[in-house]
């Protein structure tokens, strides 16, 4: 028996071939969710460096309405620090509306950015836990297709009623790379989990400051 992959692929029995094919599957729904991830935290953080120090600017001059307007925004709904800001000024707005004292509105702000910093962030998330499934999952179906494998070289040595290697070759050939495929796909699915949960904590610290300088804003105009 050859050893190059079509000659392999072509020994492999149905099932093996199944479970490779599967592994293929979530290979490329991996690789799509991380690239369009990327896409997504990119426009995320070339949005808020653009919008930043506009709204920075508006804050200090005390141009809250005109910062609301800025950061509300449909071009910039992708924007973190949009959001997060967005969603602090109006709820401080809605508060001096309904005529709170003004500890009370600054506390309604706070939990505004908070509730932005959320959904935010779980808006980022999607797609991860479906990559955190294919890295713990892929493994246990390479060694799925081990088994049938294995279940081949038993059978290769029933037919030919001798246990050299030449009977088993097959069987141990498909056994190895659905267990290798295995793995190599996990591995590939937590590297793209792992760098793009890392890019997600770095996006929701930028956004804590964000809510952090909103509210200090608020806090430094009471005292003014």
């Amino acid at each position: 028996m050859q050893f190059g992959l079509l000659e392999m692929w072509n020994a492999m029995g149905a099932l093996a071939k199944t479970v490779a094919i599967l592994l293929i599957f979530l290979s490329v729904i991996t690789i799509y969710l991380f690239i369009e991830r990327q896409i997504v935290f990119a426009k995320a953080r070339k949005k808020s460096k653009i919008i930043a120090p506009k709204l920075a600017s508006l804050l200090k001059a005390g141009k809250i309405t005109e910062a609301l307007t800025l950061s509300s925004k449909k071009e910039n709904k992708g924007s973190h620090l949009a959001r997060v800001t967005a969603s602090g000024i109006k709820e401080f707005v809605t508060g001096g509306e309904a005529g709170l004292e003004k500890t009370q509105k600054i506390e309604s702000a706070q939990r505004g950015c908070e509730r932005a910093h959320a959904i935010f962030a779980q808006e980022l998330k999607r797609g991860l836990p479906i990559m955190a499934t294919v890295a713990t999952s892929s493994p246990f179906i390479g060694l799925f297709g081990t088994i049938a494998g294995i279940i081949n070289a038993f059978r290769g040595m029933a037919l030919t009623g001798s246990g050299g290697i030449g009977a088993v070759a097959g069987g141990i050939a498909e056994a190895l790379i659905t267990t290798a495929f295995g793995i190599g796909v996990a591995i590939l699915a937590l590297w793209c989990y792992n760098g793009l949960n890392s890019k997600t904590e770095v996006i929701g610290a930028e956004m804590d400051n964000a809510a952090s300088e909103v509210i200090d804003f608020f806090v430094r105009e009471d005292q003014a």
